[in-house]
């Protein structure tokens, strides 16, 4: 199960006012909006999409990490890596 899962109607919800802003600047570009306006709302949601990011590894640590580690096994050393993956991806962007 995913560590999202008893509260998925605000991880969507969340994720629809992203799509909003996205849509907000197709808007933008379609009206000719000043460029510096147009890139204020790109840094907008990018902060948007980065802050939902840190969300879901902070609850997939919290949840499926913790709980693979707490099981033992090779499936604690496979979240970890994961988990690190993810991190290194979210630094690298």
């Amino acid at each position: 199960m995913a560590s999202y899962s008893t509260h998925k109607d605000d991880v969507l919800k969340r994720l629809r006012r992203i799509e909003g802003q996205i849509r907000g600047l197709q808007r933008m570009v379609e009206q000719d909006t000043y460029c510096i306006d147009v890139l204020t709302q790109v840094s907008a949601a990018t902060r948007a999409l980065q802050s939902f990011a840190l969300q879901m590894l902070d609850e997939h640590i919290a949840c499926c990490v913790s709980e693979a580690i707490a099981e033992g096994g090779e499936d604690a050393n496979t979240k970890i890596k994961e988990a690190n993956a993810a991190i290194a991806r979210l630094v690298r962007s």
